[in-house]
């Protein structure tokens, strides 16, 4: 099969030949159409999680997949050859990811049906963004009427998490670059998101809008502890980044996001979509051939996200 690979990290990626992988016992084989370029792909060609997981060469790169499931491995219940589904590989080890035209995941998590109303693209698009931008925002605890400060909107966890927020009766503050940006993240949404200028004073910004601090922060981007400065005594701050640091006092809740993809999360997510009420901001895409120029493009800081379409 053709695969985006790695023969080392760090590394530049390459389109190569490769064995196409069979499912061992609760495993499904994954006929890939579309996957995505992700944050966590950039780390792993750059070689930051050496020591951290176990890498297989040559390493195929990718978290996110939709498809149409071609084998049923051993002992799997609920699903049948030529479902359509999508989801996020969730292995240990890294090397046998989605950046290719076959990929075989556990079915236990990391993986839902596609409904049909949710096209194949978004749906490849959609898998680790989406269940980081909802796990992230349960850790703030109820939004409902409370200010959030969104750092890294314009990214593909933040765009979702813009949306989500908005939808669930929060105040939203967003970062973005005045111009092309600032709309993007402005046309995300029906509600009113206030979108305030990271390349210029951020706590100033937010201080004029919000005096006394915001109830709670998402940090996708920026300087850590300035933005945990700008939670109110008693709110709560969530990373994609590590734990935030806070005095005691603060009483602050802060946790690292750490993206749950159950079977759940995504149809709800999936669900969403379909219902028109959660657009997935696919802003390029790129068929498998050209993955190069999709790292390069998500490297130079495309806004939303980036897909690959598979043959």
């Amino acid at each position: 099969m053709r695969a985006v690979t790695l023969p080392r990290v760090p590394g530049t990626v390459q389109v190569t030949e490769v064995e196409t992988p069979r499912p061992e016992a609760g495993e499904l084989l994954v006929k890939v159409a579309a996957s995505s370029v992700n944050g966590f792909d950039l780390g792993t060609v750059a070689g930051h999680l050496q020591g951290m997981m176990e890498h297989r060469f040559p390493l195929i790169p990718g978290k996110d997949f939709a498809g149409t499931v071609e084998e049923v491995g051993e002992g799997v219940e609920g699903f049948t050859a030529g479902d359509a589904v999508f989801g996020v590989v969730t292995k240990a080890h890294l090397g046998t990811g989605s950046m290719a035209q076959y990929v075989a995941v556990p079915a236990a998590i990391g993986i839902a049906h596609r409904p049909e109303r949710v096209s194949v693209r978004d749906a490849g698009a959609l898998g680790l963004a989406g269940t980081a931008a909802f796990d992230g925002l349960a850790l703030l605890g109820p939004l409902e009427g409370r200010t959030v400060l969104i750092s890294g909107a314009t990214g593909g966890v933040g765009a979702i998490a813009v949306q989500l927020a908005a939808a669930r009766g929060a105040r939203v503050i967003a970062t973005a670059k005045p111009g092309s940006q600032a709309d993007f993240v402005a046309a995300l949404t029906d509600a009113e998101v206030t979108v305030i200028d990271y390349t210029l004073d951020v706590s100033a910004q937010v201080r004029a809008i919000s005096p006394d601090g915001v109830d709670a922060v998402l940090h996708l981007a920026g300087d850590m502890a300035e933005l945990t400065v700008l939670a109110r005594d008693g709110g709560a701050v969530a990373s994609a980044l590590g734990v935030p640091d806070a005095p005691e006092h603060r009483k602050l809740q802060t946790a690292m996001i750490r993206s749950d993809p159950s079977a759940d999360t995504l149809s709800t997510l999936a669900g969403q979509v379909a219902a028109g009420a959660l657009k997935v901001s696919v802003t390029s895409v790129y068929d498998l051939e050209r993955a190069p120029e999709a790292f390069a493009a998500f490297g130079a800081g495309t806004v939303g996200k980036i897909a690959l379409t598979v043959a």
